[in-house]
């Protein structure tokens, strides 16, 4: 299969292009390395650098005529999407768009795996753990930018019967993400406790998160590159995680004794969130291997390996 892998030198998408070459398909992968980095591409892998929202891009994904997309590349940064809204829908919905309207034109395009965001996209629903059936009621300009793009797919397979899978990403965190320019508490805080540097916890950090392995992530794409299943699925644990619980185990593994400081809570983050995988079980026969304490032991243990 040839297959286009947007953000593909960045934390997830560069380790699902991992798995696509290991697997055997022919691998475009497409990054501006804004926050990627060319360490992280497959050698396997071609590489183009660009900004998916741009006519050159889309020229080259058009005559690379790929059979699927892996859709990684994103503005991910919640508080950016509140000061700078206009950009982040421009990157999320017009990027989106314009490597959809490539592959069509390719003449090849079946499949898109597009990587949406549970986290953002229901809001501060009461139901606990989030299923798919609740409402997306996003409280930043990212949640909605992220789950317009699933909107878009859905009109894609009303219009032209195309299939898609929109992995609904909890909080995503493991090696290879980025510190500077990633959102990720557990990225964030690990590279400043191994410095020596103190961290601010925003809030009070009983603010929960569903956090889930980048390992399990990757299993998911996979997965949805075959699967029969068209439309949204959550991929997280079920578990809820505070900050302070994260804070907690990340200084265990770091092997620090120190403190977190506390400042305001920020603006347009929301204050629970973690997903029902039930229907991920169902429809892709995918379960989560690791819990949040294993992954932050590997995490760290990478980041201490990589410094």
């Amino acid at each position: 299969m040839r297959i286009v892998v947007t953000g593909g030198a960045g934390f997830i998408g560069s380790q699902v292009a991992d798995a696509y070459v290991a697997l055997g398909h022919e691998v475009l992968v497409v990054d501006n390395l804004s926050t990627g980095s060319k360490s992280n591409l497959n050698p396997k892998a071609s590489f183009l650098e660009g900004d998916v929202r741009s006519e050159a891009v889309a020229k080259a994904v058009e005559a690379f005529k790929p059979d699927a997309l892996n859709l990684h590349a994103a503005q991910i940064d919640v508080r950016k999407s509140v000061v700078e809204p206009r950009f982040d829908a421009d990157t999320n919905i017009g990027g989106t768009l314009n490597l959809v309207e490539a592959g069509r034109r390719g003449g090849a395009l079946k499949r898109v795996v597009y990587a949406a965001s549970g986290g953002s996209m229901y809001g501060d629903t009461s139901v606990l753990p989030t299923p798919e059936t609740e409402p997306a009621a996003p409280v930043s300009p990212y949640g909605v930018s992220k789950f317009t793009g699933e909107l878009y797919l859905s009109c894609y397979r009303a219009m032209h019967g195309l299939h898609y899978v929109a992995l609904r990403y909890a909080n995503v965190f493991g090696p290879r993400q980025n510190v500077h320019g990633e959102a990720g508490v557990v990225a964030i805080f690990s590279e400043r406790l191994l410095r020596g540097d103190g961290c601010t916890i925003y809030g009070d950090g009983g603010q929960t998160r569903d956090f889930v392995f980048v390992g399990d992530v990757v299993q998911a794409n996979v997965k949805a590159l075959t699967s029969d299943y068209c439309g949204g699925v959550n991929i997280g644990t079920g578990v809820e995680t505070d900050v302070n619980r994260i804070f907690a185990l990340l200084t265990k593994y770091a092997g620090v004794d120190k403190p977190p400081a506390y400042g305001p809570q920020r603006a347009g983050e929301q204050r629970k969130s973690v997903l029902a995988n039930g229907k991920a079980k169902q429809v892709l026969g995918w379960a989560p291997r690791y819990d949040v304490e294993k992954g932050i032991a590997e995490t760290m243990a990478w980041y201490q390996s990589h410094r």
